[in-house]
């Protein structure tokens, strides 16, 4: 403690030596931190299942590209969102994240930024997100306020079911449905479909982050579908990975995919087979390097998706 009583500055165990370290203004830099600003890898993920819906949509409406206003819509509403949603999350598991090794000198249960502070500051990120889905049809934005439970009620899931990934699957796929609705002010079969591979892939790629907690999980009695599959992680992993191609390609194939989107599905499910073969969850930095690789698997999708859309008629759809 300094001696007016306020808690004396912590070291940033989880620093990084990117900008917000290097560059940001010192009162700035534990709420980046709190944003995830720091750790691009979030927004991404929670961005790409908004650019294969649009992608997809846009194959659909047989349109010539996937359209570019959305893209760069879903790409501030992504960071800005992630942002909120990460700020929520530390301030109901500040106490949690206290006995974790990896998270006890996140901005909140370091006691660089009180809960009170952070709670504004996911209100203010909320409403620049909400001004980015008002740019957006009545059917859409109706669709992205529907998230909002499932984002608020994540952080509880931990502490309540043996695999909380999979309501972290139905917040972060949410992307799935937004960009067919934000095209089409409606919704069918198919961006359910993509919803529903989408949640596999969120399922499995955070089983994989989960592996680097899974003791400090056990020992203060979170839940994870890290610690419910446990020695049978890979052959989980295979299902999970399996579904979310079969169920992505059905949706892209009867949306009008051609081969260019065919090829990049393999390329993604290429990427998916890797990661499930040299897994090694006893070696937490290896289980980072593999989730953020994930990044990398959605944008060789998104690639095939787009490119595809923009050759338009010289590749036929594969499905009649």
């Amino acid at each position: 403690m300094t001696g007016d009583g306020r808690p004396a500055a912590l070291p940033v165990a989880d620093s990084t030596g990117n900008w917000v370290d290097r560059g940001a203004p010192a009162f700035a830099q534990p709420y980046l931190r709190l944003a995830r600003i720091d750790r691009p890898i979030g927004w991404w993920l929670l961005l790409l299942p908004c650019w294969w819906s649009t992608a997809v949509a846009a194959l659909a409406q047989r349109a010539p590209w996937p359209d570019p206003k959305l893209i760069m819509l879903f790409l501030i509403g992504a960071i800005v969102m992630r942002g909120a949603g990460s700020t929520w999350n530390d301030i109901l598991d500040r106490k949690i994240d206290a006995q974790v090794e990896r998270t006890r000198n996140r901005p909140i249960p370091s006691g660089q930024v009180s809960a009170k502070a952070a709670f504004v500051f996911a209100i203010f990120l909320s409403v620049i997100g909400l001004a980015v889905l008002l740019q957006m049809n009545r059917f859409a934005i109706l669709t992205g306020a529907a998230s909002l439970l499932i984002v608020a009620v994540y952080p509880l899931a931990k502490r309540a079911i043996s695999m909380p990934q999979f309501v972290l699957g139905l917040a972060f796929s949410w992307g799935a449905l937004m960009g067919w609705a934000a095209v089409f002010g409606a919704l069918d079969w198919r961006p359910v479909m993509l919803y529903a591979g989408t949640i596999c892939w969120v399922i499995g790629y955070d089983t994989i982050y989960a592996h680097q907690d899974r003791r400090d999980d056990a020992i203060i009695g979170v839940k994870s579908s890290a610690r419910l599959f446990g020695e049978n992680t890979k052959p989980a992993l295979t299902v999970l990975y399996a579904a979310t191609v079969v169920l992505i390609g059905v949706a892209t194939l009867y949306s009008g995919g051609g081969t260019i989107s065919l090829l990049g599905l393999i390329a993604f499910a290429a990427h998916l087979a890797w990661q499930v073969i040299t897994l090694d969850a006893d070696d937490p930095a290896y289980c980072l390097k593999l989730f953020r690789a994930n990044r990398d698997a959605g944008l060789l999708l998104f690639a095939g998706l787009a490119l595809d859309v923009i050759a338009g008629a010289p590749f036929a759809p594969i499905v009649p």
